[in-house]
């Protein structure tokens, strides 16, 4: 779907990755997966950033932080 804003510049809307998937549930052991929604800080991304809707940003948070927990994913990249 494409958006104009005023200087009638083309905006690509971002669809979300695991609806487009089909992706029931997020799974905090798949670390390749988590990896990509973080940068190298090892912050989350905001949803804007790769499109992600609400209900998926908030599972994909509480997964990120859980595989911190688990120690699958680092809390800090030094």
């Amino acid at each position: 779907m494409k958006i104009y804003n005023n200087n009638t510049a083309r905006i690509e809307k971002k669809i979300c990755f695991f609806c487009d998937s089909d992706m029931d549930k997020i799974d905090f052991k798949d670390a390749y997966l988590l990896k990509r929604f973080t940068n190298s800080q090892g912050k989350i991304y905001p949803p804007k950033r790769h499109g992600t809707c609400a209900k998926h940003q908030r599972a994909l948070a509480a997964s990120i932080k859980k595989a911190r927990t688990m120690a699958l994913v680092p809390f800090v990249v030094k």
